[in-house]
């Protein structure tokens, strides 16, 4: 088997204990005789599957009893347009638009609210994080919108916004299930999962009980409702069976590495490996603020693209896969999400090292 080091930013690398299970029970599970991908989502046998997966999820973040957790399809994009049709009620929100995604949650919301922009980095290109602790949030703001972690541009909120007393919603694609998180601090926490927990075509929302309201607009389609899903435990149709099936797996694989406290410290010491790579050579360069560096993606650049597409082209022919950079950024990324080793950075690094060496007049 001739696996690579893949650094994509999603859908991305997954634990390859989880794949093997996977293929193990492909033909037949756990003697059913049929794949998990075959069977009916009203079954007894995927009933116990979508429910022990949401048992372990609970339990790994610790989410109290009174948030619910819906595991949905569309992705998180679906969810810029299902936000602002469940929680509105005085017609305004605050978003804070810190890279791509944020942005298009944004102008999604316009559509279906008074959306307002109240902090950007777009005067940097999105490379740090712009300080919220004393925003100028409208009272009547029905929720402050972030995205924690920006894929793109690598930057992470390692301090919560003061929302002065608003409900906090944030998309967490790309930093789900890497560190520990008090659920209790936002009204809703969602992401894609195809970044650091399973294939793509699952979302994940946990929303506190209190914000799943029957009064949402009016033209919010029976599928966007959160209450529709709520209430038929995320099985009002068919769910993407699979990939939830995946994601419990995965659950499963980090309560055996120690939970989060354990993934974040793995995570640390992947990206210190990296960062003081870059911030002690002579040819690439990060190119995020350090006090906002994301521990989940590592954007860097050499500042020559014909240098750069010949980095990326020899990573590749080294197994060094997936890392050239976002176009609105340019340069190299490299993703580095729960499942990507240590080793995986190591052999990185060693690369870059060798590149370096070879490219440096």
């Amino acid at each position: 088997m001739n696996r690579v080091y893949n650094f994509s930013a999603g859908p991305a690398v997954l634990p390859l204990e989880v794949l093997k299970e996977a293929q193990e029970e492909m033909l037949d599970y756990r003697g059913c005789g049929m794949s998990v991908m075959e069977m009916s989502h009203r079954g007894k046998i995927y009933d116990g599957i979508i429910k022990e997966a949401e048992a372990d999820l609970r339990d790994i973040m610790q989410i109290p009893d009174n948030y619910k957790v819906l595991f949905l399809q569309g992705g998180a994009s679906q969810q810029f347009a299902a936000v602002p049709m469940n929680l509105t009620k005085n017609g305004k929100a605050a978003y804070i638009i810190t890279g791509q995604w944020a942005k298009k949650a944004y102008q999604e919301a316009k559509l279906y609210t008074d959306a307002v922009a109240v902090a950007s980095s777009a005067d940097r290109t999105f490379c740090y994080i712009p300080d919220c602790s004393d925003l100028d949030i409208p009272e009547d703001a029905d929720y402050v919108y972030i995205c924690e972690n920006n894929t793109i541009y690598g930057t992470k909120y390692w301090n919560l916004p003061n929302t002065k007393g608003h409900e906090l919603v944030s998309d967490v694609s790309s930093c789900f299930l890497s560190e520990p998180v008090d659920v209790t601090k936002y009204g809703v926490i969602y992401g894609g999962v195809q970044k650091n927990i399973g294939p793509a075509g699952v979302v994940i929302s946990i929303i506190r009980e209190d914000l799943i309201r029957d009064d949402v607009l009016p033209y919010t389609p029976t599928m966007l409702k959160w209450k529709t899903q709520a209430d038929n435990d995320s099985l009002y149709n068919t769910p993407p069976a699979y990939g939830i099936y995946i994601c419990g797996k995965v659950f499963k694989w980090i309560k055996s590495q120690g939970g989060l406290a354990a993934m974040k410290e793995r995570n640390v010491k992947k990206a210190r490996l990296l960062y003081d790579y870059l911030d002690n050579n002579t040819l690439f360069k990060g190119t995020v603020d350090k006090k906002d560096r994301s521990i989940m993606n590592v954007p860097f650049v050499i500042g020559d693209k014909d240098l750069e597409a010949k980095f990326v082209k020899e990573a590749e022919a080294n197994g060094l896969v997936s890392l050239k950079g976002h176009r609105t950024v340019g340069g190299m990324r490299a993703s580095i999400y729960n499942a990507m080793p240590y080793e995986g950075v190591e052999a990185l690094v060693a690369f870059m090292k060798k590149f370096e060496a070879e490219n440096t007049k």
